[in-house]
């Protein structure tokens, strides 16, 4: 079923010259299919036809696209065990976490099924008209949102299904109603293949248009920067570095016609631990602390890599406690070669600058690929003077700063850049008191958490994941849960337009029966 070629709409195919291999983390061996790099004329195809797609895939139905989006469902799972064991040749990750990603996966896509099949999402805004209004009269107004048109999506290395091919951002992008061209990420090319083979069953099940989806293989960036260029691509979507990130926003907006590039990026994600909390609870903190910093080897956006605390015994006690607590736990497989040499190379760095001392690190025999844990720690004075200790060492490494005191600690917080999350560990009421510490992380971060953890993101209305810069490159809108939907979409308006001719969410007659804003009222009702 795996072929090493393109996906242009439902055609395979394989014009390039260049080709490369996935790479087994847990065998420390090349996989034995090869993959198609796609050329310029494939990419010209794929672009081609997303765009004529547009044309009638922007007008398809609620109810058809939550059909659709159900279907790729559907032939996800049917996909099986091959599924999950091309999963875990590609990515070193256990069957428990494949299976488990899957289906998160299958379960984002229903929830857009079922947002788009109800359609209040469109936020129809009917403002009727007042003729005899003096001195101007007022006409009639009406507003929805629609979608940009063909986006980009880029796969992360990180998580193969949720993030990737039909992860959040394509689920969302289908939805909304733009066609989607997803260039796969090349450490899981395999993987990205048998979900575009599913993907495009669906698209034949339920009649969407040839070139709603495509497919593209690439080892290197130079597919995804063409596709960025392209003028008829008009979104892109992305979760990776800070330097691919801002690289794609960079190029997006050099374009005659700029477009937006919505980026999820670095995070080392703080986490505050108060001094009555440390010294009631600090052992106990201490083992959470450790199984989150190790899970799924610290390959998490929200992995927590800088944990800050007010300099005292209590905060010598927990740094001790998670020290001995976090070499008790396995090593696991990274992803890559490529990610674990990155990850000892920022590692080393880190350990090097003066002031930081070492005092966890997994010391025993490893298998290859697999990653040393870390915990280190540093005077608050010292992290404010170097801001190499304020980047991601993407993997199972954190920090703990020792404030001298509370206002110290809110400098450092205000000195931090913009972060997805942000944790607040308080003993019962002890976080009513630092009012100026929660205000100061309200400000980096898209999302506040109290006495938890920042790993695992709930996919769901009300989640935010996103933040400021570098965060995200737009922290008005979010990555995960059913809003993530309004990226692929411009707000716009009719007026004085014939009733006949509007779209159904904006006829007097709300055929739809959704809710909405009419005259500054919410309301399911006609007009």
């Amino acid at each position: 079923m795996i072929t090493g070629k393109n996906y242009i709409g439902n055609q395979l195919s394989a014009l390039g010259t260049k080709t490369y291999k996935t790479f087994n983390p847990k065998l420390n061996i090349e996989n034995s299919l090869i993959f198609f790099e796609a050329s310029e004329q494939e990419i010209e195809q794929a672009v081609s036809l997303a765009s004529k797609a547009f044309d009638v895939y922007k007008n398809t139905s609620g109810e058809k696209k939550a059909t659709f989006l159900n279907a790729i469902a559907d032939e996800i799972l049917a996909l099986g065990d091959l599924l999950i064991e091309t999963y875990m040749s590609e990515s070193g990750l256990p069957e428990g976490r494949a299976k488990g990603e899957r289906g998160r996966t299958i379960g984002q896509l229903r929830a857009f099924a079922t947002l788009v099949a109800e359609g209040s999402w469109v936020e129809a805004t009917i403002d009727t008209a007042d003729l005899t209004r003096s001195p101007i009269p007022k006409q009639d107004i009406r507003k929805m949102l629609i979608p940009l048109g063909p986006t980009v999506v880029f796969g992360a290395s990180n998580f193969p299904l949720a993030y990737s091919t039909a992860g959040g951002d394509t689920a969302s992008a289908l939805a909304a109603g733009c066609p989607v061209i997803v260039k796969s990420h090349p450490m899981h090319a395999g993987t990205g293949e048998l979900i575009s083979y599913a993907i495009n069953k669906a698209v034949t099940k339920t009649g969407m248009p040839n070139g709603v989806f495509s497919n593209l293989n690439s080892a290197g960036i130079e597919v995804g920067v063409q596709l960025v260029k392209h003028p008829k691509v008009k979104a892109v979507g992305f979760t990776g570095s800070i330097k691919g990130g801002r690289a794609l926003l960079d190029i997006a907006s050099n374009r005659s016609e700029p477009i937006p590039v919505f980026a999820e990026m670095g995070s080392i994600n703080p986490v505050i631990v108060l001094p009555e909390a440390i010294t009631t609870k600090g052992a106990e903190l201490a083992k959470t602390y450790a199984k989150s910093i190790t899970t799924g080897t610290g390959q998490f956006c929200t992995n927590p890599g800088l944990i800050l605390g007010i300099k005292g015994a209590s905060l010598d006690n927990f740094i001790t406690a998670l020290s001995e607590e976090i070499v008790k736990i396995e090593p696991s497989c990274m992803l890559h070669p490529t990610i674990i040499g990155n990850y000892e190379q920022n590692r080393s760095n880190a350990m090097q600058q003066t002031g930081l001392s070492v005092t966890a690190e997994f010391d025993d025999t490893i298998a290859i690929n697999h990653a040393r844990q870390t915990i280190t720690t540093v005077e608050g004075e010292t992290f404010l003077k170097n801001k190499t200790l304020h980047q991601e060492i993407f993997g199972p490494y954190s920090m703990v700063v020792q404030c001298k005191d509370i206002e110290q600690l809110t400098i450092i917080i205000n000195s931090l850049e913009g972060q997805l999350t942000g944790t607040i560990i308080s003993h019962d009421k002890e976080v009513i008191a630092y009012d100026t510490v929660i205000n100061a992380l309200k400000n980096r971060v898209g999302r506040i958490i109290f006495n938890g953890i920042p790993t695992g993101v709930e996919v769901c209305p009300a989640m935010v994941h996103g933040g400021p810069y570098p965060a995200s490159t737009d922290s008005r809108f979010t990555a995960v849960g059913t809003n993530s939907i309004k990226r692929w979409v411009r707000p716009f308006s009719y007026q004085s337009w014939p009733d006949i001719l509007l779209p159904d969410a904006l006829k007097n007659k709300n055929p739809l029966n959704i809710s909405r804003l009419i005259d500054g009222i919410h309301t399911n009702h006609t007009i």
